[in-house]
Formats: structure tokens, C-alpha cells, sequence
């Protein structure tokens, strides 16, 4: 039978209390088309645990993992080799947690994982300090939108074309209840990253101007200027880093005067994992550590005299300061955190660098390979490990034939931006240190029969 832990009587109370007629009316916000009309198509109503295990497992046999096909995709969810190690030491029983302890003094190993992980973060972006990690990078590029807010009393943010579609989205489905104005540009298939034109927008009302680095298309822009400009009219830069690989071999967003610089930290210890859990990087400018969303931990000694560990400014969250928090976010994404901080202690700062020169030299091999096909452009004047190649037709088709020849060969803007048509010939390509020559030989030889 169905394990049904309310009774009808108990739903009828609580719709009553919150004001709602039917449970349905929880979904209001969801669009009709994407509503299930009836049970999903090919699920048994009942059925035995082995059943259900054998039809998922079939169902699981139908999908193409990154590691079994020549693997070129990426926009923000990157391929990388995880030491066996990383996932050895995070399944030890003292570390084994995906969440922050309610005790937290208790926890000093979990509690000086963070403070490790909290200065790694620091120094790779470049900034005085960072906090405890949040859920994922999307919404720590909203937390870095509202907490300029806070700081510069406006609300207007500049947004660059060159910031991935889905944090846009993100920000505009949460600026839908705060009443921030966003003003949203569109890439433009340029070699060089726009930034005269998101210069050319900043004036005395904006809050703050975010700008993806490198950008959605690969390209590298110039932080300096644009943060320049910013702070000419008041207000703040935010750097968006979605590879932070790539912080090995380009200088960190901090150093090139961002105010705010969040992430996504997935590419170092964490995996693909179908799509998350994820890891979000979040630091900024000492001045500005009252209104930083999150958990930070901090150093200090015991009654002893020994070195202990700490929850601190945790009064900035919901479940202490409740609709006063300066975040909804009261918590850390701490076994994803553990997995970044142990990748990175093993790789150090030269092995970060080595790793990020191995990524570039394996997408300039990839690039100069793809430009030697007849009808293929490479777009970019300078990337790290992803770049955009322009195809006579639209990418989508030919992205789905390459799949069907086993090749996973990249991301199409028409899939990123299906409204823009100007960006259908588009494909974003990226090769990490997991390419081989084989997958590269591989790519041009299907896309050649594709084209």
C-alpha cells in the first residue's frame, strides 16, 4: 500500500490555514504544458523493489555517459579526472555529511574543513574572503545581485551579454519578487568580449554590472576597465567564474578589481553527477562581510588556549533573523565543499596552474583541428579550455547527429538562446584535460560527414 503519513482531514486543515482550495493550487505557477496530465507512460502502478530496480537500471543502460563517447560539452558543467582519493576521504565517517552541523563547535573537523575551504576560495578568486559555499553558482550569482543591493542602495544591475542563460534566468525569476531591474543584454558572435557596450550602460542608478569570466562563448574580458567604469559611477563589479579551472591560468576577477566574485566550484573534486549536486563560490571585499550571504567560519582558541573553530556572522540567516536575513540560504553545500577543498590541497597552486595549461593546450589542439574543416570558424581571439566554433547551419541539427555517431560534440547557443536566431550557427565547444587526440580525431572526422 502507499505510504500516506496525512489523512485527508489533516491536508483540508492545512490548505484551509495557508488559504489555498486544492492542492493544485500550490502548482499555479507552473505552466499547464509542463503539468502531468496522468501517471507517466510505462510505470507500473505497483510493483516489487527488484522490479523497479531492473526497469530503472534499463532505463539508466539508454543514457551516453561522459566517460564512454569523445566528450566536448560544457557551458558551465565541465569533464574533469577526480582523484580516487577525493572520494575516498570524503566518505570517512568524520566528514561523511552533506550538510552544516546545528552544533557546530562540536564538528571541529567539518568546522576546519571550511575555514580551508573558505581561504582556497579566497585566494583563487582574488578576494579578501569567501564564505562556507552555497548551493550551486546560479543562485550565488542572484545572493551577489541582492547583496550589491544592500550595499549600494539601488537596484538596477547591468547584465552582459556574456553571462550564462541560466544564471540570467535564475535572476530574473527571483528579481520577479524583489523589484530589481535587470538590464539584460544578448551576446554578440564577436571575437572580443562586449565590453564597451556593457561600459556604455552604466550610470548613477546602477547598482552593479555582472560579467561572466570568462564568458558564455569563452571569450576573456577585460575586468579592468569595466570595473573602472563601475566604480566611476558607484557602483560594484561582479565577476560570474563557471570554470574555475581556468583561474589557473587567467588572473583572479578580485585582483582585477571585482567587488563580488561568485562560482560554480563543480569542476574540482565534485563530477557532473547528472546535473548535481553542485557547489556555489562566493567571496568579495572584507568591508563588504555584514552583508555577505552564507556561513563563514573563523579561527579563534579555546578556554585551553588551543586552536578552535567556529561559527560565525551566522546571524544573517533565515533561521535566526527569519524575513531580516540577509539570505534565505542558512546552510552550505558542505560534502561538495569537502570534495573542492581535498581536490585542491592535492593539486596546490602549481598543480592548479599545470592542470589549467593542459586544459588550454588540449582546446587550442581541438580548435586548430576543427578550423581546418571547410564551412567552420573559430569565433574566439583567446580562450582558456572552451571556445565557439560558427557552422554553416544551424548547431542543434548537427549536435544531434554527431550523437548519433557517439560523439558528444558541444553546446549550441540555439540551445541557450532559442529566441536569437543570430546565434543558431553557434557551438561551444570545450576540451579539458580528459581529451584525448583520439576524441579530437574523433569530433572532426563525424562533424566532416555531418557538415
Amino acid at each position: 500500500m502507499r505510504y500516506l503519513p496525512l489523512t485527508a482531514a489533516n491536508r483540508a486543515e492545512m490548505l484551509a490555514r495557508i488559504g489555498a482550495a486544492q492542492v493544485d493550487d500550490l502548482f499555479a505557477d507552473v505552466p499547464a504544458e509542463a503539468l502531468l496530465k496522468a501517471p507517466v507512460e510505462g510505470l507500473a502502478a505497483h510493483a516489487s523493489e527488484m522490479a523497479v530496480e531492473r526497469h530503472m537500471t534499463k532505463l539508466a543502460a539508454k543514457n551516453l555517459s561522459a566517460g564512454a563517447a569523445p566528450f566536448f560539452l560544457g557551458a558551465g558543467a565541465y569533464r574533469h579526472h577526480i582523484p580516487a582519493s577525493v572520494d575516498h576521504l570524503i566518505q570517512r565517517g568524520e566528514f561523511l555529511t552533506a550538510y552544516t552541523p546545528y552544533q557546530p563547535e562540536i564538528a571541529q573537523g567539518t568546522l576546519q574543513v571550511l575555514f580551508e575551504f573558505q581561504t582556497q576560495v579566497a585566494r583563487l578568486l582574488g578576494t579578501d574572503i569567501a564564505n562556507a559555499s552555497m548551493y550551486d553558482g546560479s543562485t550565488a550569482c542572484w545572493e551577489a545581485v541582492a547583496m550589491a543591493g544592500r550595499v549600494t542602495k539601488r537596484n538596477r544591475t547591468v547584465i552582459s551579454g556574456g553571462l550564462h542563460p541560466h544564471y540570467v534566468s535564475t535572476a530574473q525569476t527571483m528579481a520577479r519578487f524583489t523589484g530589481d531591474v535587470l538590464d539584460v543584454r544578448l551576446p554578440v558572435l564577436s571575437a572580443e568580449a562586449d565590453d564597451a557596450e556593457v561600459i556604455a550602460a552604466i550610470d548613477e542608478t546602477t547598482s552593479a554590472v555582472l560579467v561572466q569570466y570568462p564568458d558564455i562563448l569563452g571569450r576573456i574580458p577585460d575586468l579592468a576597465a569595466i570595473a573602472e567604469a563601475a566604480h566611476a559611477k558607484g557602483a560594484l563589479l561582479i565577476a560570474v567564474v563557471t570554470e574555475p579551472v581556468a583561474l589557473g591560468l587567467i588572473e583572479a576577477p578580485g585582483l582585477l578589481g571585482a567587488d563580488i566574485v561568485v562560482g560554480e566550484g563543480q569542476s574540482l573534486g565534485v563530477g557532473l553527477n547528472f546535473g548535481g549536486p553542485y557547489l556555489g563560490l562566493f567571496g568579495c571585499r572584507e568591508k563588504f562581510v555584514r552583508q555577505m550571504p552564507g556561513r563563514l567560519c573563523g579561527e579563534t582558541v579555546d578556554a585551553e588556549g588551543r586552536r578552535s573553530f567556529v561559527l560565525t556572522l551566522s546571524t544573517r540567516e533565515q533561521h535566526i533573523r527569519r524575513e531580516k536575513a540577509t539570505s534565505n540560504i542558512c546552510t552550505n553545500a558542505g560534502l561538495c565543499a569537502l570534495a573542492f577543498s581535498i581536490h585542491m590541497s592535492l593539486l596546490g597552486g602549481q598543480g592548479l596552474a599545470q592542470l589549467a595549461a593542459i586544459n588550454h593546450d588540449r582546446a587550442q589542439a581541438t580548435a586548430t583541428a576543427l578550423s581546418g574543416l571547410a564551412g567552420v570558424t573559430v569565433l574566439n581571439s583567446a580562450y582558456v579550455n572552451e571556445f565557439t566554433v560558427l557552422l554553416p547551419s544551424d548547431a542543434r541539427a548537427a549536435i544531434r547527429a554527431l550523437a548519433d555517431k557517439g560523439v558528444l560534440g558541444g553546446v549550441a547557443l540555439g540551445r541557450l538562446y532559442p529566441e536569437a536566431s543570430n546565434l543558431h550557427a553557434g557551438m561551444l565547444v570545450t576540451a579539458t584535460e580528459c581529451t584525448t587526440d583520439e576524441d579530437i580525431a574523433a569530433l572532426v572526422a563525424a562533424l566532416k560527414e555531418v557538415l
